[in-house]
């Protein structure tokens, strides 16, 4: 017998098997009896309180600037010319009466 034949006739009568499943209908049947839960129990307690972060560390203060220089100084002025020989005399006041 062929090989080539043996194949597909296995392969048409196993889809033949698994079609021929397929065509019944699945029945589900739920439970007669349903549970009611009871009361909650008391509530629990409260959590503890989480830790507080940490504070962040300070900058560093900026350097000091640097000092301006110092301005030239003046030329000194030129020395004013000596007084002459000229004497002046002033009247005396006049008397009061």
């Amino acid at each position: 017998m062929n090989r080539s034949i043996i194949l597909p006739a296995t392969l048409i009568a196993f889809a033949a098997l698994t079609l021929a499943g397929c065509d019944r209908p699945t029945v589900v049947t739920t439970p007669a009896v349903v549970t009611v839960p009871g009361p909650a129990g008391p509530t629990g307690a409260t959590g503890s309180t989480g830790n507080t972060g940490n504070t962040g560390s300070t900058g560093s203060t900026g350097s000091t600037g640097s000092t301006g220089a110092t301005g030239d100084t003046g030329t000194p002025g030129q020395k004013g010319a000596t007084g002459g020989d000229t004497v002046v005399i002033m009247p005396a006041a006049p008397a009061s009466r």
